[in-house]
């Protein structure tokens, strides 16, 4: 009985944490941005707290707050209190498995990135590593578990490749284009524009194949070294770039790209989903597989 007497006669958990944040940064508006809260609502928890208490925590001053004498001898032991919580709650919960991904950096940005909070949505559990470079990974000593590569296959004895996506290039613009003086609304009227190009240099190939163009009267061009730069320069009414339809298709949907017709080259590589024979991490690496497959 004793014990739920003195129970009892604690504070409230949630005011005493904000006691501590407040006591840390000396400022309401400070601690209620770090606690995702209003300034009136951190203002009245104190208020709360030094009424439950029946002590003044806190001198309102001018230019912010300063604690009293109790309040600085409350503080210390608040804070490792909140401290010894958060231990205790961490220990207890599982660990996450961290799922380590390597991908383009294109393909990380204009593909990944935008569906990344979905995977962690379905997969709580799981906590994403990514690393976005060009080169195929060494599975062993880079610790990755899972990448992604444009490519034909085989990449190597070590791994297991699956095609994600087949490349089909497309031509595409800001709508912007559309509306303005001379429209790229066909193959021939590119001579009026910039192309931007990028690592893979794909508009000479593309005018081999579109002889409304020809090779010596191309238009000035703007050239990348990343894919995703050229399609923000497009995005930007920059120019007019060639780039991979799977890249480009959440762009379209939203709006930013348009294509101005609808010719295109049909690429020899594709995407493929690149893996260790055998996995570090195999649960792991097969979810993230799956996820990926199932995305559009």
């Amino acid at each position: 009985m004793e014990n739920n007497t003195n129970a009892q006669r604690l504070p409230p958990l949630n005011a005493l944490r904000v006691f501590e944040v407040v006591a840390r940064h000396l400022n309401f508006r400070l601690a209620a941005e770090e606690l995702g809260v209003t300034h009136g609502a951190v203002a009245q928890q104190i208020r709360g707290l030094e009424d439950n208490l029946q002590i003044q925590l806190f001198n309102r001053l001018p230019r912010g707050l300063a604690l009293t004498e109790p309040g600085r001898t409350y503080a210390g032991p608040i804070r490792q209190a909140m401290a010894l919580i958060s231990d205790a709650t961490r220990a207890i919960q599982p660990e996450k498995t961290i799922v380590s991904i390597s991908l383009t950096p294109s393909f990380a940005s204009k593909w990944f990135m935008p569906r990344l909070s979905a995977f962690t949505t379905e997969h709580p559990d799981l906590e994403v590593k990514l690393n976005a470079s060009e080169d195929l990974s060494n599975f062993q000593s880079d610790g990755i578990d899972l990448s992604v590569r444009q490519g034909t296959p085989p990449f190597g004895n070590s791994v297991d490749a699956e095609l994600l996506y087949s490349i089909e290039y497309i031509v595409v613009c800001s709508p912007a284009l559309m509306t303005a003086e001379n429209p790229p609304s066909s193959i021939a009227e590119l001579k009026n524009h910039v192309l931007l190009h990028d690592a893979h240099n794909l508009w000479p190939l593309f005018f081999l194949e579109a002889p409304e163009l020809s090779t010596a009267t191309l238009p000035k061009s703007l050239k990348f070294n990343q894919t995703s730069l050229a399609m923000d320069a497009a995005i930007a009414g920059q120019g007019i770039a060639l780039v991979s339809s799977v890249l480009a298709k959440r762009d379209i949907r939203a709006g930013r790209l348009c294509q101005p017709f609808e010719a295109h080259l049909k690429g020899d590589q594709g995407y493929y989903i690149v893996t260790p024979k055998s996995p570090r991490n195999p649960k792991a690496t097969s979810r993230m597989k799956t996820w990926l497959q199932t995305q559009n």
